[in-house]
């Protein structure tokens, strides 16, 4: 019979694997998501230079969010506690993705009808504001780190 305590040793250390076997996987995928970025971009740079900077943009902004998170698994294997920081960075990133892939797919229509115009608008609105949000806590979240620091 397994005690209690070995039980959950072999749970923490199970744990453990599965939040760096998640890590790596995230590195595994940013990094195939790179070459594959690099690899479309070349193929298609061809059929025009604005779509194809707009498709490398988008995978390049997910490879940065992919290697944040694989920073944060890190970092909680590390300290085994968790940060909001991270996650406010990569809230900001995937708010900046979306805001200028939007943006620069809308600029590729020659046609916009005013229904997908003004949807257009309101969705980039709503980035700009969860943005912002996000700005203002990290900033919030970083100064509240300040206070808490002794100087010395």
């Amino acid at each position: 019979m397994i005690s209690s305590g070995t039980l959950m040793a072999r749970l923490e250390f199970l744990e453990e694997w599965g939040y760096l076997t998640a890590s790596l996987s995230f590195l595994l995928l940013g990094m195939i998501t790179f070459i594959y970025g690099w690899y479309t971009f070349f193929i298609s740079f061809q059929s025009g230079i604005v779509e194809s900077a707009l498709h490398l943009t988008n995978n390049l902004l997910f490879v940065v969010i992919l290697l944040e998170l694989f920073r944060t698994l890190l970092n909680f294997l590390k300290s085994h506690t968790v940060s909001l920081e991270p996650f406010l960075i990569v809230g900001i990133i995937a708010g900046i993705r979306k805001f200028l892939t939007g943006g620069a797919q809308l600029s590729t229509l020659e046609e916009i009808p005013d229904a997908i115009f003004h949807r257009h608008l309101l969705d980039m609105g709503a980035n700009v504001t969860i943005i912002a949000v996000l700005v203002l806590a990290f900033f919030f979240y970083r100064k509240s780190l300040q206070i808490k620091e002794p100087k010395g």
